[in-house]
């Protein structure tokens, strides 16, 4: 019999999902936008996922799900999950995966980035940038939108350069105001994308890279990587090849779907709920106010029946909750 594992990473922007196999092959996988609201996407991503397995005849035999990203426990409670960990430990570990030489990991998403450092197959260092937007997918988009261009396109374009603009991608706002006086001044859109693409990659290695070594063999991934205008940057800036894989979007999902299967039972089937999609789960947010500590609580709510609470710091707000039903 065949087993299997899910792989679900929540990110601000994106949700992606992967199933693999006991070889560790991705045997389905889905990316779409989280558009603000990680539950129905995760439901989207799941339905896509059983039906690509259900169309390649695939017996689908649960035996982990692990769950990573900016909404991984909210999710992660709702899928039942067997394992939740954090982005920097199911990035490194899907990546080592695939690159088993990998050094560095440069990743950059809708409104995050992250750099790891690894070393002998460990993670020995990272960084994390969540404060601003300047360098990250949203700024990209943002940009492409101002200039009139596809997002899609912003690579291939940013590469017909032959004398990039200098933008001060420090701050979002910064950019935006230099990028609408380099336009002013007569310089070409291919200079200015060309531009914004050399600032995201400088911005990242400014606030990410500060007294880190990064070594070959050097992986980049996340949603940007797709981009070759920023490709194209970080190896004229760091003088080393820098690779994409095919999959590198799509490699937290995969880490944690390892990461599941390593942690998984593997004599037991995991009790997956396949009719997850079609309940319908609320959460409604509150403060606990049991005692000084005033956490802001989460209450998660499957078909009006309350089945947990996020975000308490002591047990009581372990202990408040109940079976009492609310309209869902």
């Amino acid at each position: 019999m065949n087993k299997y594992y899910m792989g679900i990473d929540i990110g601000s922007i994106s949700t992606k999902g992967v199933i693999i196999d006991d070889e560790e092959n991705i045997v389905a996988s889905e990316y779409l936008w989280t558009e603000a609201d990680p539950i129905t996407a995760t439901k989207r991503v799941v339905e896509s996922l059983l039906k690509k397995c259900s169309n390649n005849n695939i017996n689908l035999e649960l035996y982990g799900l692990g769950t990573t990203g900016s909404a991984r426990y909210l999710i992660g409670k709702i899928l039942g999950a067997n394992v939740i960990k954090n982005e920097i430990t199911a990035h490194g570990i899907g990546t080592l995966s695939r690159h088993k030489d990998a050094r560095t990991i440069l990743e950059i998403g809708g409104q995050d980035s992250k750099l790891i450092i690894i070393k002998d197959g460990i993670i020995i260092d990272y960084a994390m940038n969540t404060l601003c937007a300047a360098g990250t997918g949203a700024f990209l988009s943002s940009q492409a939108k101002r200039l009139g261009i596809d997002i899609k396109d912003l690579g291939d374009i940013a590469l017909k350069s032959k004398t990039p603009s200098k933008i001060a991608a420090r701050c979002t706002v910064f950019a935006e105001s230099d990028l609408v006086h380099k336009a002013q001044i007569g310089h070409s859109k291919e200079d200015i994308v060309a531009g914004i693409c050399n600032a995201v990659a400088q911005n990242f290695l400014n606030n990410l890279g500060k007294g880190k070594k990064l070594e070959d063999k050097i992986i980049f991934q996340g949603g940007v990587s797709k981009n070759i205008g920023v490709v194209r940057a970080f190896e004229n800036i760091l003088n080393k090849k820098v690779y994409v894989d095919m999959e590198s979007h799509l490699m937290g999902a995969l880490g944690i779907a390892i990461i599941s299967k390593k942690q998984a039972t593997n004599s037991y089937r995991l009790n997956f709920d396949f009719n997850v999609t079609k309940y319908n789960f609320k959460t409604i947010g509150r403060e606990c106010n049991k005692c000084s500590n005033n956490c802001e609580l989460v209450d998660i709510y499957k078909n009006g029946e309350i089945i947990d609470t996020l975000g308490g710091r002591c047990q009581n707000s372990k202990n408040i909750i109940n079976q009492k039903k609310i309209e869902a």
